[in-house]
């Protein structure tokens, strides 16, 4: 009979039901895509090594605590320095180092040049020979810069994938060996990155860049200091730094604190004037920023439910004077209140389902489309269907109670004489 009643009136069913269908789409298809984007996120960073220590002068965890940009401009950039004292000072650490370009100031981008091909502009970061090991992306064709080279600050390049499949890949060029201009100075290229590991081929233009020696970056570049105003200035480096093995994660991060606070030379009741990021800190922080942002999806698609609950209920109760001679019949035949209660119920909850699986089916055609014409990785998991086909007929229940109570108080008597 429920089913009858919705494909009677197929128009204001539809119509009925529309905020429903809204709210669970959009339930659906968020948490498609952030539960798809968390899982290529964790392991991204998990391809990075659980270990790896970032040393930055600020970075997001700073703002997600709290930190005024004012305050966090007066900190002391970091600098090489930083990094041999590190080097020098520490008997915890594996390796130590330095990327210059990566830090949170502005970038240092250029066109990459070969013969007749040329990039769009291209990240160019200047590091020393221990970013591939501490990047863990894999090398497609010939080696990563050496100490020598870093030494005697040897034009020397190591493409991103993204420079690679531009310039070499479409004739079948071996790019090992070759001179390519990045901006205007000339570099031999000496190895090739293979694609950044990314979990549903979603890397927001992750090989995007290019690897040069620090030390050339400096002479080529130069380290230069951009100014915000009048509050400071920010430069683009970042330290990196791995513990050695069997040495435990937190005797690695006091030892670093250690020595940065002598370099930076603050008291003990001062706080650091540097962050110190790991790969649990990072997750951590992203769990806070995905669950506020699922629970905004919740709150706002709750008010679309809202909104369909409500036309849920001002139908229901219309279907209720439609029908009031119907509900008279079947009680002078016997009908109990509680059979009639169930029997509006049952229409409201059917109705609202109905949403709900529409509501589901355009949630992950949404989702899947964003997937097939963006990459965007996406996740759909049983668990979501089982939440918005439980929110819809929830719904339904609740905002029919009122109708289907009022429907099964109707005196027989009353409802005969009704029209």
């Amino acid at each position: 009979m429920a089913l009858e009643t919705v494909r009677s009136n197929k128009m204001r069913s539809g119509l009925t039901v529309l905020g429903v269908v809204i709210g669970i789409t959009s339930i659906v298809g968020m948490t498609a895509m952030i539960r798809g984007f968390d899982q290529s996120l964790r392991d991204s960073i998990g391809a990075i090594g659980p270990n790896t220590i970032f040393i930055q002068r600020f970075g997001v965890s700073s703002f997600v605590n709290g930190g005024e940009i004012r305050q966090l401009l007066k900190r002391p950039n970091l600098s090489i320095s930083d990094a041999h004292a590190l080097e020098q000072q520490t008997t915890t650490l594996q390796y130590v180092d330095v990327e210059l370009g990566a830090g949170a100031g502005p970038r240092t981008a250029r066109r990459i040049y070969y013969r007749d091909q040329k990039t769009k502009n291209l990240l160019v970061l200047g590091t020393s020979e221990f970013f591939a090991e501490g990047t863990k992306i894999p090398i497609l064709a010939g080696r990563f810069l050496n100490g020598t080279e870093l030494q005697y600050r040897r034009n020397v390049v190591a493409l991103g994938n993204t420079a690679y499949k531009l310039l070499f890949e479409p004739s079948g060029i071996d790019p090992i060996g070759k001179s390519v201009r990045v901006g205007s100075e000339r570099f031999e290229v000496v190895g090739v990155f293979d694609k950044r590991p990314s979990p549903g081929g979603f890397n927001l233009g992750a090989d995007d860049f290019v690897v040069i020696p620090y030390t050339t970056f400096q002479t080529k570049f130069g380290l230069r200091a951009f100014s915000v105003g009048r509050m400071g200035s920010i430069m683009n480096i970042q330290i990196s730094v791995l513990p050695r093995e069997g040495v435990p994660q937190s005797a690695a991060l006091a030892d670093v604190e250690r020595v940065m606070r002598i370099r930076h030379n603050l008291k003990l009741d001062e706080p650091n004037d540097f962050d110190l990021l790991t790969q649990d800190a990072v997750l951590q922080l992203w769990d806070r920023i995905s669950q506020a942002t699922f629970f905004a999806l919740v709150v706002i698609s709750s008010i679309a439910l809202m909104v369909g609950g409500i036309g849920v209920m001002a139908i229901m109760s219309i279907t209720v004077t439609e029908r009031t001679r119907e509900i008279g019949v079947r009680k002078a035949l016997g009908a109990r209140r509680v059979e009639i209660l169930f029997q509006f119920l049952m229409e409201a909850a059917v109705l609202t389902s109905a949403g709900g699986i529409l509501g589901i089916a355009l949630g992950s055609l949404i989702g899947l489309s964003v997937h097939w014409i963006s990459g965007f990785p996406v996740s759909l998991p049983w668990w979501s269907f089982a939440i918005g086909l439980g929110f819809s007929a929830s719904v339904g229940i609740f905002f029919g109670m009122y109708p289907a109570f009022k429907a099964s108080r109707l005196d027989p008597i009353e409802a005969l004489r009704y029209e």
